[in-house]
């Protein structure tokens, strides 16, 4: 009995443990771009054509994806995708490649204050729906069919990760280019 207990309570720490990771990463992002002069952001990253504004941009069509999935689940339904995901081949998530480039090509014209400002409120928007959805939805692998066998939780992490790829790939380049 004492395990099961144990157990439970870990489990009911899941969701808190993962906003908060979140939470961190946002506030990481929001830190480093606060430091960074507007010629800075729209810099290319050489050998890359793409700049800071240019990651921002990619991380916010694809929190957009992420975003869908949440709100699907908060409503019991399936997702429904952004527009521009009907504009993509069918495969648009496993060719994630030419994906990246529509996403590039789409928005780099787009002004720093409006890609910014899009990402800020789709991140804050992703944890307010993360903190709306029951620790025991987001842990269920079963409860979501369209997620073939993932935990909702999968969402959060993947969001996390994909953040933390891009963050760091930054620092690094940043650091080498002083």
């Amino acid at each position: 009995m004492m395990n099961k207990v144990y157990f439970q309570n870990k489990t009911m720490n899941m969701k808190e443990h993962i906003l908060t990771a979140l939470r961190e990463q946002f506030d990481r992002w929001e830190e480093l771009l606060e430091g960074m002069s507007e010629e800075q952001i729209n810099a290319p990253l050489i050998p890359s054509n793409w700049s800071v504004k240019n990651v921002i941009a990619h991380l916010w069509a694809w929190q957009q994806v992420s975003i869908a999935r949440m709100e699907a689940a908060r409503q019991s339904k399936e997702p429904v995708f952004p527009d521009w995901v009907a504009k993509l081949q069918t495969d648009w998530e496993g060719n994630a490649n030419q994906t990246n480039v529509w996403i590039y090509e789409t928005h780099h014209e787009q002004t720093w204050l409006k890609i910014h400002q899009n990402w800020r409120e789709g991140f804050l928007q992703f944890l307010e729906l993360g903190a709306d959805i029951s620790e025991k939805d987001l842990l269920d692998s079963g409860r979501y069919p369209w997620l073939e066998g993932h935990p909702l939780a999968f969402i959060l992490i993947a969001s996390y990760d994909h953040h933390q790829e891009h963050f760091e790939k930054l620092i690094n380049w940043l650091n080498q280019n002083r």
